[in-house]
């Protein structure tokens, strides 16, 4: 470091792309600062994303399970809780998070500074307190890691207290009977979950023909029937004309003519990179319509010593991603260039109830590209460790290449998907031929276990082949 600067390296924002760059220099060596525009670190994925939303999941989850279970059902004991009893779940898993994220900052003898980051020029930030004070900071190189928000479009009113994106949904205090979400991306899909599972009268507005039209048809299908079969309404193919709110409830006026009245609207309809406080101009540096960064495969901007990495830079848009991808900007900063990058083959974890997950090719991919494969399929009601947990919703495929046999893709529906895709994503990221569906007959499983769905399913796939 050149002596005029006071720090190595400042990253801006402390969720999980700013932890895996501070961590990897501060770990390297450098004199790192990170800053926090929050009173807490940990970002929007501890605050208002992946953790609330997940743990209110947990939740609901465990309050159906109860509800369902035979034991209990016998002496008619049923559960009802309130989204605003959930919450205080929620806001313990938080503070948890917040206090452990803390202490690996404190570790590291990283210097945490709270505040909102301005630039003022390539080297210098200007750094304004909660209390309007102003600080100059300088530093040789910065990483962005600002994150992002909910997408706010114009003419919908997000001040009025019926209408909610999907961090001030965290701040519900009535308990709606009726909740439209407009939008079926996977935050509307993971809410619709959370709320009718709660017995709250939920309608989902698609603006796609199909739903989580990125998954595998199968997969988008079954996650379709499954909500029609819990009571959600979806309304595939929509936009909204004009959203109404008023002193009881919200009114969303379609496109299409259709008119719709709920206690409450959730806006869950894309997302906008957090640059806009950053005054990038003063380094020359653009953003585009979306407030994202564009990086090259360094994590670095068209800036030579500003990075970014995270929501901000766009696709993933994964927690687990920008954790990485921390890490590799790290090891540009400080090799000149990333030892590592992104797999090519990055799982998908979707929190509905029940889960959804995914990693590789899906069916209309490979029969685009003309590859000959074959389907295994595992049913989870035929499985003793889902009978035994009465968790038989739910299935899992495997994708592979009829001839090498090796796993193109996996699509897992039912409950703890996410966690079971990792045994196969495990064996696809195997080199030569280690990587075929052979692995799973091969093997033996711990008996009952959810796992066993790997074998039941290449065994299927294999009595295909002739």
């Amino acid at each position: 470091m050149t002596a005029k600067y006071q720090f190595d390296v400042i990253v801006i924002g402390s969720g999980p792309g700013g932890e895996g760059a501070a961590m990897g220099l501060a770990k390297a060596g450098k004199n790192v600062a990170i800053i926090e525009k929050e009173s807490g670190v940990g970002g929007g994925c501890t605050h208002w994303g992946t953790i609330p939303s997940k743990a209110l999941r947990h939740a609901v989850s465990r309050i159906l399970e109860f509800n369902k279970n035979p034991l209990f059902r016998k002496n008619n004991q049923h559960l009802q809780l309130r989204f605003s009893d959930i919450l205080s779940h929620a806001n313990h898993v938080i503070d948890q998070q917040t206090r452990l994220r803390q202490g690996f900052y404190d570790r590291n003898l990283c210097t945490l500074l709270f505040g909102v980051a301005q630039f003022v020029d390539q080297h210098t930030l200007a750094l304004t307190d909660s209390e309007g004070g102003v600080e100059h900071i300088t530093a040789e190189k910065f990483v962005i890691a600002t994150g992002s928000r909910p997408y706010h479009p114009e003419g919908v009113d997000f001040s009025h207290p019926r209408i909610y994106d999907s961090d001030s949904i965290l701040n519900l205090e009535h308990d709606p009977r009726h909740i439209v979400i407009y939008g079926a991306g996977v935050i509307g899909c993971e809410y619709a979950s959370i709320f009718r599972g709660l017995g709250v009268k939920t309608d989902l507005i698609n603006t796609r023909e199909r739903l989580l039209s990125f998954l595998d048809n199968e997969t988008s299908d079954a996650v379709s029937y499954h909500f029609w079969n819990s009571g959600v309404v979806i309304r595939n193919d929509e936009a909204f004309s004009s959203i109404e709110g008023r002193d009881d409830g919200v009114v969303i006026n379609l496109e299409s003519g259709k008119k719709m009245k709920a206690d409450c609207l959730l806006y869950a309809n894309g997302r906008s990179g957090n640059t806009e406080k950053l005054n990038l101009p003063a380094i020359n540096l653009n953003a585009n319509s979306r407030g994202q960064l564009h990086v090259n495969e360094n994590y670095q901007t068209e800036i030579d010593n500003v990075y970014a990495v995270g929501d901000v830079i766009g696709y993933p848009s994964l927690a687990s991603a920008a954790y990485d991808q921390g890490r590799f900007v790290a090891q540009s900063i400080v090799h000149g260039q990333a030892t590592f990058k992104l797999i090519e083959e990055i799982p998908t974890g979707i929190y509905t109830i029940p889960e959804i997950s995914s990693v590789g090719k899906t069916e209309q991919e490979l029969t685009a590209a003309k590859v000959p494969y074959e389907v295994g399929r595992s049913s989870f009601q035929h499985l003793a460790r889902a009978q035994i947990a009465d968790m038989k919703v739910g299935s899992l495929k495997i994708l592979f290449h009829r001839e090498t046999k090796q796993i193109l893709g996996i699509h897992c529906f039912g409950e703890r998907a996410s966690e079971i895709i990792h045994i196969g994503q495990a064996i696809m990221e195997q080199p030569g031929e280690a990587n075929t569906i052979d692995y799973f007959v091969n093997t033996t499983f711990n008996y009952p276990t959810m796992a066993e769905a790997y074998r039941v399913a290449a065994l299927n796939g294999l009595n295909r082949l002739f």
